[in-house]
């Protein structure tokens, strides 16, 4: 016993020195992304807010000899406001250590069903992964940015939760329900905690803050989830009218004047615009893209996105589907930067356990690719997210993982068994058939 004790404390003693070995490196990881990137983004951010608390205006700002602004949301400034007494590094550290823990939490919700399914340890699992995720271009852009796109990430991938435990809980609630009959509204927030009812406020939150993350909003309509989508719709709704409250003419404003400003904070043509718009603009050498063309393939972009992810839907993986949809709109919108860009970390997981699945014979369907295809296009993917930003920026190499990605990721068939199934064994029937039938 002294020795199984004495291995133990051993053990423990070998953990709490990685995890402080860990959280040291992260710590390192972050300053050098702030270093390198100056929090240039929230610098702009933090100075349109002040411009408009001084009475001069959110969207009357301009950089320093320069024609482009901040880009932000007036839900986004509201959420920002409080950081305008601070200073910029103290703002950039509370937001990077706040996408940090949205961070986790994706990874958590992403990566925690395969863990339990190949009987790994999630939590173990899920450092690792933030640790590989801290390496990538996107992630490191959006930390040094001082961006909320990590946020966003979070606040989708909370949303996953509901809608995957939504119908089993459901059933179990009502059981219980039925059984207790307890109709309390304590009661009532519990059946929506737990039957996933909530679904659709971390996507409207999301959207509030930001155009993008509505388009999820459509997939769930095609999807058939009207209850979600409502949710979603109700949710960024009310968050707008909170906005509208609380700064009517800077709402007015951004619906009608600055949203539709797609170059306000760069020409589309700017290198860190990884969008289809972005690649068009550079390769016709002009500021913009030719409305059309693009207005044609991204459309079309949009299209496969939403129907793959539709199909992806219907064979029980929402995780693929939420990525399909995210890397469609991260594709066909008129401006994508390097942190916009962060679905590719899930399209990677994917491809990742994709390759275990098939390495481990699971019966999946039939695919051009084997296990060790996926197992090379994960790490194609991973590497050109940990390369330079600065290089992979000038090949494009964001962007056409992108469109890749939605017209060739995978999903997991969930309608499938997870492990090979035994050839049955045929008996003669109890009553013969009709000849022929």
């Amino acid at each position: 016993m002294p020795a199984i004790e004495k291995g133990a404390r051993r053990a423990a003693r070998r953990r709490s020195a990685l995890l402080a070995l860990g959280g040291l490196l992260t710590l390192l990881l972050i300053t050098f992304c702030i270093h390198g990137y100056a929090l240039s983004t929230l610098e702009v951010q933090l100075a349109a807010i002040r411009s408009w608390i001084i009475g001069d205006g959110l969207y009357t700002y301009r950089e320093d000899g320069t024609p482009f602004g901040a880009a932000l949301s007036p839900v986004l400034a509201l959420m920002l406001a409080p950081l305008v007494v601070l200073p910029l590094p103290v703002a950039g550290w509370l937001l990077a250590l706040t996408s940090l823990a949205a961070l986790m939490l994706a990874l958590m919700v992403l990566a925690g069903p395969a863990a339990r399914e190949h009987g790994r340890s999630r939590t173990l699992i899920v450092l690792t992964l933030t640790a590989l995720a801290l390496l990538a271009g996107p992630v490191r852009a959006t930390i040094g940015l001082g961006r909320v796109d990590l946020i966003l990430f979070g606040l989708v991938a909370a949303d996953l939760v509901a809608l995957r435990r939504a119908t089993l809980a459901r059933q179990r609630w009502w059981r219980s329900r039925s059984a207790t009959g307890d109709r309390s509204p304590a009661a009532r927030l519990r059946r929506v905690w737990f039957t996933g009812g909530w679904a659709g406020v971390g996507i409207g939150l999301a959207g509030a803050i930001a155009a993008g993350p509505l388009l999820l909003i459509g997939y769930l309509l095609v999807s058939k989830q009207r209850r979600a989508a409502l949710t979603a719709l109700v949710t960024a709704t009310t968050v707008s009218l909170c906005a509208l409250i609380a700064a009517p003419s800077e709402t007015l404003t951004w619906f009608g004047t600055t949203l539709w400003e797609i170059d306000r904070a760069a020409p589309l043509s700017d290198p860190g615009n990884q969008s289809l718009a972005g690649v068009l603009a550079r390769l016709y050498g002009d500021s913009a893209p030719p409305v059309l063309v693009w207005i044609s393939f991204g459309v079309l972009l949009l299209a496969v996105g939403l129907i793959r992810a539709r199909s992806a839907h219907a064979d029980g993986d929402e995780t693929a589907a939420f990525t399909l949809v995210a890397l469609a709109g991260a594709a066909a919108g008129p401006v994508t930067s390097p942190g916009e860009a962060i679905w590719l970390l899930p399209a990677v997981l994917i491809l990742a356990d994709e390759a275990i699945r098939r390495r481990l014979g699971t019966r999946l369907p039939r695919s051009r690719f084997t296990g060790v295809g996926f197992a090379a296009t994960a790490l194609a993917g991973y590497a050109l997210m940990v390369l330079d930003p600065l290089a992979a920026q000038t090949w494009n190499g964001y962007a056409v993982a992108l469109i890749l990605l939605v017209n060739a990721l995978p999903w997991r068939h969930d309608n499938l068994p997870a492990a090979p199934a035994r050839r049955p064994v045929r008996r003669a029937a109890a009553i013969p058939g009709p000849r022929g039938g």
